[in-house]
């Protein structure tokens, strides 16, 4: 798909045919400073090749009469990869697409360069988005669904871009050749995209979110003046999912001017925006859509915060288990408050947290000292 002619700059370490054109194994350097690096038959590209963009990326593959034919690799300037099937130059065909870690973001279809038919869209929390894109390969219509991160709890109904307008309770059954089959609970209530704003937590406070209430609930803690606690609902694997923590975006110069007494429930989403579960939303007879916020603190903690995008809440955390748990074992995270004078590396502590860390650290001295008899 990307030609010579005109657009040649200078040909380097290049055998030419009696006609002055690459003819061999050949660098291509042109003019919008892109480089070919291949073989070459009379001026075309057939054999193996590969161009290096000026922005970084690379596409390698096959070329037969100077077009990518069959299976190519694009790897972008950050290091994600596209495995795509090429058709004359252009993306034709099944495709596989992988962020900088290795991880699958994208399984469909190609036509003339564009997402068509049935495409899976996977987020690094390993949800994903599925159903037949648009024209212009947009994740845009009534016959779509979020799945959860066990593959199986769905929300399946209108979504625009990959975004949430409203959606019922469903399973996915099972997967043909890439298609999904979904089971769609008819009295599930509406779901919609519910992204809290400074002011407003959530449109539907009292809308449990299905994924959550199988695995999570909220007890005693059996932490002592801890009140409430997260327990497992069912037993679970080590980095599984459990519940999810939403609340009102708040800054975290709103946070750092506030007395401790009202910083109870915040937890920081990125440099900008910190989640905060205020009262009178702390309580499960206010607010219910998501329980991550019931979650005690521990210095040997069984889960921890993880980043989440939801099809409701928008880019949130959530609580992902570290180690396996059983059924109504309580649920843990470290808090991660600074307890050192400086108070650089996160959030002060407040006085509760300190005095358990001096007990934890007590604790564990004894325990030293007590493998060294």
């Amino acid at each position: 798909c990307f030609g010579l002619s005109e657009n040649v700059e200078k040909v380097i370490r290049s055998p030419l045919d009696d006609d002055g054109l690459p003819h061999g194994f050949c660098t291509v350097t042109y003019s919008s400073s892109d480089r070919f690096e291949g073989h070459f038959v009379h001026g075309e590209k057939n054999g193996k090749g590969k161009f290096f963009f000026f922005d970084g990326s690379t596409l390698e593959g096959f070329y037969v009469d100077d077009a990518l034919q069959g299976q190519g690799l694009y790897t972008y300037e950050d290091g994600g990869a596209l495995h795509g099937t090429y058709v004359d130059g252009e993306l034709n065909g099944p495709a596989q697409e992988f962020d900088t870690d290795g991880h699958l973001v994208f399984k469909g279809q190609y036509k003339d360069n564009i997402r068509c038919g049935i495409c899976w869209v996977y987020y690094p929390d390993r949800g994903c988005v599925v159903g037949e894109v648009n024209e212009d390969g947009e994740m845009t219509g009534k016959a779509v669904a979020y799945v959860y991160p066990d593959g199986q709890t769905a929300l399946y109904g209108s979504f625009v871009d990959g975004e949430l307008i409203e959606a019922r309770l469903a399973t996915l059954t099972n997967q043909e050749n890439g298609r999904p089959h979904f089971s769609v609970d008819p009295d599930s209530p509406v779901y919609s995209y519910d992204k809290s704003t400074s002011s407003c937590i959530a449109g539907h406070k009292m809308l449990p979110d299905p994924y959550e209430s199988q695995r999570v609930y909220v007890g005693q803690s059996l932490i002592s003046g801890a009140g409430e606690g997260l327990f497992a609902k069912t037993d679970s694997d080590a980095d599984t999912v459990m519940a999810f923590y939403n609340g009102v975006r708040i800054t975290h110069s709103e946070v750092d001017s506030r007395d401790w007494s009202v910083n109870g429930n915040t937890i920081s989403l990125d440099e900008d925006t910190v989640i905060d579960v205020p009262e009178p939303f702390n309580l499960t007879e206010n607010y219910r859509a998501s329980l991550g916020h019931k979650a005690n603190h521990s210095f040997s903690p069984n889960s921890k915060y993880d980043p989440f995008v939801h099809p409701r809440f928008g880019p949130i955390k959530c609580i992902r288990t570290i180690r396996a748990v059983q059924k109504d074992e309580e649920l843990t995270v470290a808090y991660g408050y600074d307890h050192e004078p400086s108070g650089k590396s996160g959030p002060e502590a407040p006085e509760w947290y300190k005095q358990e860390l001096r007990e934890f650290q007590e604790r564990e001295a004894g325990r030293g000292a007590k493998d060294t008899c």
